[in-house]
């Protein structure tokens, strides 16, 4: 399972409370405040996805989600439609029934006949009543084109997983989390092994820099375009195809392939830390942040607090790369202790009425100048504290522009099958009021790693931190 998939079951499930009441009443299922409700606590097990629920999510989105009031829901309707259809031709049941009925654009008079449509169908073929059912809905949520919106459903973790196990092929590439599930257009080639964090990859003696020249026979790039290919890199549990890649070892000039078995494999607990922190040349601290938990940001400002004891800081290094979000307000928090009295970001709705996010200004400053590390991992909330310290002029950013995925902060609703739904209904600009969201923040210097530094160890965008620290 990849960062941006990770984060996003994990904060649906953390906003959960306690179970909403029942469903409403099918007459009632029009009425946008009573479609769907914020859970109250952790959902009860799931049940079978039915047309029921689908009509649920529906009226939901439309309720509730960004722009809902004024959406087109036809193209909802003919993805969740053409899904189901391909889902028959994949079992080999297709049926001269299954066809789009028209849509008028009225939301009412085209669900039922979508529904009509569909019941026609399901009841043909009640063996695949339960995947077609699902396959519609994933269809439908997609079709939104929003990186925030999900239908959480089928959760699972390997029966004899331990904390801090990971699941996969063990790992990372420069191309990952969220540009694969997000936004995968602003991947660059080459694709290249980053890191090796055990498993089939380690046993295979993979390195960091190692070139993927192709996935199961597949490019990862065509034209520089990145291709669906690299998914396969992030198998989530309980995915288990064996996965081939071509390989070059551009140092000695080496071609070979392996195939790799995704499995469980123990990781470095150390680096699964929130917050890891050290001293570099004497005076700067350097703080590597992986995710905007509760409390990431007093984790950092202890973190800095350690390091300050007894010595002058020049500054501070906060990493930031691969941070594929969390918590918005964790993320107001810590730009707070580097500026007072300004607005963050704007959370805007679609008749461009839009609230603001600022400092908290109970935050203790750090009075430090500050260099933010960022790359194309760095998704949602990470991307709200790096515009912020952009546009405010509170740091400097080095690295690579971030992820584009911040369409804006999602609020889950419970299905009346415990699963949860999770979408924004404001969507996020920058304290400049830029757009951010598919296009990400550039850094104010570009220090991309490639594959020769990957390879050797080097960290180029550390390094220019530095030196800028020490101007």
């Amino acid at each position: 399972m990849t960062a941006v998939r990770i984060t996003a079951a994990a904060l649906a499930l953390a906003a959960t409370a306690a179970c909403t009441a029942p469903a409403p009443p099918r007459a009632q299922v029009s009425t946008a405040g009573t479609v769907c409700a914020a859970p109250r606590s952790a959902p009860a097990p799931e049940t079978a996805t039915t047309i029921d629920v689908i009509e649920q999510a529906y009226y939901c989105i439309l309720g509730n989600y960004y722009g809902g009031p004024t959406l087109d829901a036809r193209p909802l309707l003919s993805a969740g439609f053409a899904a189901l259809t391909q889902e028959l031709n994949r079992a080999g049941r297709d049926l001269p029934e299954a066809g789009m009925p028209a849509l008028t654009g009225d939301r009412e008079s085209d669900w039922t006949a979508f529904e009509a449509a569909y019941r026609r169908v399901t009841d043909q073929v009640p063996g695949l009543r339960d995947r077609l059912a699902v396959v519609t809905l994933e269809a439908m949520v997609a079709a939104l084109g929003d990186n925030h919106a999900r239908w959480t459903h089928d959760v699972e973790r390997p029966p004899d997983a331990y904390d801090g196990d990971g699941y996969g092929l063990g790992l990372l590439a420069n191309v990952n989390g969220p540009q694969v599930d997000g936004n995968p257009g602003v991947a660059l080639p080459p694709l290249f092994v980053t890191a090796v964090q055990g498993g089939a990859a380690r046993a295979a003696g993979l390195r960091p820099g190692d070139i993927i020249e192709s996935v199961d026979g597949s490019a990862p790039f065509i034209d520089g375009k990145a291709t669906p290919a690299i998914a396969a890199l992030y198998p989530a549990y309980p995915e288990a195809r064996p996965v081939r890649l071509r390989l070059l070892r551009q140092s000695t000039g080496r071609r070979w392939s392996v195939t790799l078995e995704p499995g469980l494999y123990q990781q470095d607990l150390a680096a699964l830390q929130v917050v890891r922190s050290k001293l570099l040349d004497d005076d700067i601290a350097y703080v590597r942040l992986r995710g905007f938990a509760p409390d990431s940001a007093d984790r950092v400002f202890r973190a800095v607090a350690r390091l300050r004891a007894g010595r002058t800081l020049s500054g501070v290094v906060l990493d930031v790369r691969g941070n594929g979000g969390g918590s918005p307000a964790e993320a107001t928090r810590l730009v707070s202790a580097f500026g007072h009295g300004k607005v963050t970001a704007y959370q805007c709705a679609a008749d461009a009425t839009c609230a603001t996010t600022r400092t908290d200004d109970t935050v203790e400053l750090l009075g430090l100048p500050l260099v933010v590390l960022t790359d194309r991992g760095c998704a949602s909330a990470c991307e709200h504290f790096s515009s912020a310290v952009k546009d405010l002029r509170l740091g400097r950013l080095v690295g690579t522009r971030t992820a584009g995925v911040i369409s804006g902060p999602a609020e889950p609703y419970l299905l009346a099958d415990n699963t949860l739904l999770s979408f924004p209904a404001r969507h996020h600009l920058g304290p400049d009021r830029e757009v951010i969201d598919r296009i990400g923040v550039p850094p104010d210097h570009h220090v991309p790693l490639t594959p020769q530094d990957a390879a050797a160890g080097r960290d180029p965008a550390l390094a220019k931190a530095l030196t800028l620290l020490h101007e």
